[in-house]
């Protein structure tokens, strides 16, 4: 209804710029800038499409799953990251180098890589994927990280440029380790971690815990990265973890989806599309029991435009769909994917853009979705700001 209004303003003022005097053409002009200022805000910030562009298919750094994905500073931060099969950058599995870019096509090697022979692990961070990242106090955090070196990681580092490092917590453990897959953000001036698991198949058990798996739902937070506080141990929604990125929004934390790996407990996974959100970490609201998109895990979760997002994922299979909602309840499908589908990327919001990076596809490819005005809300929105600043100054002159 929306666009027929608009393309009939377009028409009738074609139409009256044939026949007006030239009075009656400025009032054309101011009565179609108002009809814009009705009708272009609410196409704008509703109906905007949006466009993938692939802004490189070769970055400078090598193909990687799981690495962390912060801005700070004007600048996108690409974190550690896995590859078993690319021995040159990835000589133990998982590497902690740091890139950086402020337009993703030129990367700078931040920090190279250390976690090789020779490693001195109490001056830097082992490598690491699908750790906790967050920026936190205008700086880069780490928090906790894998098990692929056949136990947990249980240090937090923070940076506030991406090369030099400081351990936060030397000899001084989080309190909520052993796990992995754990979800982290940071919301009130805290960081915050919730969910995920341990894995026996990578990383032994402590002997208090029987040789069972634990699996968590609870909620940790911290000031500082030293101290931290349980605010639940058992949150309303179902452990899980493999959530990447974070939404924070409308003042809330949100969970979104997310899944658990199998173990000798537990033998097959679990995949959710449920939705969640809190005030504070121990009060959890359902706002949806079941999303119109696939029950997924390792997937991105972003806030972008005004609009939660979830980018692909993996249920048995990479995804490449891209879904988005403003209130949690009514999700829309982004059509037309150009990226090959992928789970584990690596997604930024930055410069007014959604960015995708690499993944489990193993390439270091790069892709940016941006907003893309409607035309016709553009060209009405060019017609009546000129309508009415032309209005003005034929009242002035007349007035003088």
């Amino acid at each position: 209804m929306i666009n027929q209004l608009k393309y009939k303003c377009l028409w009738f003022l074609t139409d009256l710029m044939k026949v007006a005097s030239p009075r009656n053409r400025i009032g054309a002009l101011t009565y179609v800038g108002a009809l814009a200022g009705v009708l272009a805000p609410a196409s704008l910030s509703h109906a905007a499409d949006y466009q993938w562009t692939n802004v490189t298919s070769s970055a400078a750094f090598a193909a990687r799953d799981g690495a962390g994905a912060l801005t700070l500073n004007g600048k996108m931060y690409l974190i550690g990251g896995w590859n078993p099969s690319e021995k040159i950058n990835f000589p133990w599995i998982t590497n902690n180098e740091v890139w950086s870019s402020t337009d993703g096509l030129d990367w700078a090697l931040e920090k190279s890589n250390t976690f090789k022979s020779g490693f001195d692990a109490s001056a830097d961070w082992e490598g690491r994927h699908s750790a906790g990242y967050t920026v936190y106090n205008n700086k880069l955090w780490i928090i906790g990280g894998d098990a692929n070196q056949r136990h947990y990681q249980n240090d937090v580092w923070n940076s506030s440029d991406g090369t030099t490092w400081t351990q936060v917590n030397p000899g001084n453990p989080v309190p909520w380790g052993p796990r992995v897959l754990h979800h982290t953000l940071t919301f009130n001036n805290k960081v915050w971690v919730m969910g995920g698991q341990t894995l026996s198949s990578l990383a032994p058990l402590p002997s208090e815990y029987n040789n069972e798996n634990r699996y968590y739902n609870d909620v940790w937070n911290t000031a500082d990265g030293v101290n931290w506080s349980r605010v639940t141990e058992h949150a309303a929604w179902s452990p899980r973890g493999m959530i990447g990125g974070s939404v924070v929004f409308d003042d809330k934390m949100w969970i979104v989806g997310g899944g658990t790996y199998e173990t000798p407990d537990v033998p097959g996974r679990l995949f959710h599309n449920d939705v969640w959100s809190s005030v504070d970490g121990e009060n959890w609201t359902q706002v949806l029991s079941n999303a119109p998109w696939q029950p997924r895990q390792y997937h991105d979760v972003e806030v972008f435009d005004g609009r939660m997002w979830v980018i692909g994922g993996w249920n048995w299979g990479d995804l490449d769909d891209v879904w988005s909602s403003t209130d949690g309840i009514n999700w829309e499908q982004l059509s037309g994917t150009p990226w090959t589908a992928r789970h584990a990327s690596s997604a930024f919001v930055y410069d007014d853009s959604l960015w995708i990076v690499a993944g489990s596809v193993m390439q270091n490819d790069v892709w940016r979705l941006s907003a893309v005005p409607e035309p016709a809300s553009a060209l009405l929105l060019l017609l009546g700001w000129p309508a009415i600043l032309l209005r003005k100054r034929t009242m002035a002159t007349a007035a003088g």
